[in-house]
């Protein structure tokens, strides 16, 4: 390990480091955080996983309790970026056509004409994904794995970038309907958000009643244009990973296919997607190049939605979570 990170360093001051400037990039990112720290106290993991998913031009689902600022922190986060947003919530009645849209007559030129629906937009936020049935949930796929629909036979291409933050209750399960295996592996990450801590809860309370603002998002501001967020998604495609850092993605990835302890393993899909996913960690840290860690820290928000546990160890307590940690200690690290 240590062999690998002397090189890293040396390939740093040389060549990476005047090939990418990683300057400006690192600049926008501490700006939205900061903007976004003006309303949203803790909840950092949950942050730095959306803007690793923002360079990634990747979708997020985001689950947890109700009232950890799950639909908040991703409404701050569109605001910090110029480009279109829409908010779709599901419900159990809402229909394919209530999300892309539907052909209306129209009478003064006797044609049909093709009414958008929400999801034409650059940010789409899908609250509580789980409460529409498979057919609305299905309505989803093309569009999210192709950035395209296909209405009347034709094709309506997305505006860049485009990215769709869901969100999803765990313990609520009445009205709920369960995401297909399918929708689930076009997710870039599923962030799991838990309840803050002592201090966090404290500074929670002393900032809602110092704060006079009938609406707090108000205070945020927009940091990154359109045009600007494709430029870094594109700078980010750049960042180096060293052929044996591919290896070490393909045996962790493959790994989880012959692990005992899951039903389902991870598909090809994940292995892209932790590519993607750890060189733009490595953009956030302002590196250039991608280390072990990026891509350990990557595995679990890739992974924990694209693995299954076998009945008998989820029935014994075992998680997702827990076997990946497993996967990541059993396999070397490249050096």
């Amino acid at each position: 390990m240590e062999n690998f990170e002397t090189q890293n360093q040396e390939n740093t001051n040389t060549e990476f480091h005047s090939r990418l400037d990683m300057t400006e990039l690192q600049q926008s990112l501490e700006q939205v955080k900061a903007e976004i720290g003006k309303v949203i106290i803790g909840q950092e993991s949950m942050i730095e996983h959306l803007l690793v998913a923002l360079l990634s031009n990747g979708h997020v689902l985001i689950e947890g309790v109700p009232g950890v600022a799950k639909t908040i922190t991703a409404k701050l986060l569109a605001k910090t970026v110029d480009v279109g947003f829409s908010r779709i919530q599901f419900t159990p009645d809402l229909m394919p056509s209530d999300i892309l849209g539907t052909s209306i007559f129209n009478v003064k030129n006797s044609e049909f004409e093709f009414k958008k629906g929400p999801i034409f937009s650059s940010f789409i936020l899908i609250d509580e994904i789980n409460r529409s049935p498979a057919k609305t949930q299905s309505a989803l796929f093309e569009v999210m794995e192709e950035r395209q629909i296909t209405m009347d036979g034709k094709q309506y291409e997305m505006q860049e970038p485009f990215l769709v933050v869901a969100t999803q209750n765990p313990i609520e399960h009445e009205g709920t309907y369960r995401l297909p295996e399918a929708q689930l592996d076009r997710f870039l990450f599923k962030i799991n958000v838990g309840y803050p801590n002592l201090t966090q809860e404290i500074e929670i309370i002393k900032n809602q009643h110092e704060n006079k603002l009938e609406d707090k998002t108000d205070a945020v501001q927009k940091v990154i244009s359109g045009a600007q967020l494709k430029s870094y998604q594109q700078l980010v495609k750049d960042v180096v990973v060293e052929t044996q850092l591919l290896e070490y993605i393909a045996k962790i990835i493959v790994n989880t296919r012959e692990n005992q302890f899951l039903y389902l393993g991870a598909s090809p899909r994940a292995s892209l997607a932790l590519l993607t996913a750890s060189k733009s960690f490595a953009s956030v840290r302002g590196r250039d190049f991608v280390t072990p860690e990026d891509i350990k820290e990557a595995s679990y928000a890739v992974l924990r939605h694209r693995v299954m546990v076998s009945p008998e160890r989820e029935m014994e307590g075992l998680t997702a979570d827990e076997i990946i940690r497993q996967i990541l200690e059993a396999i070397e690290i490249p050096r």
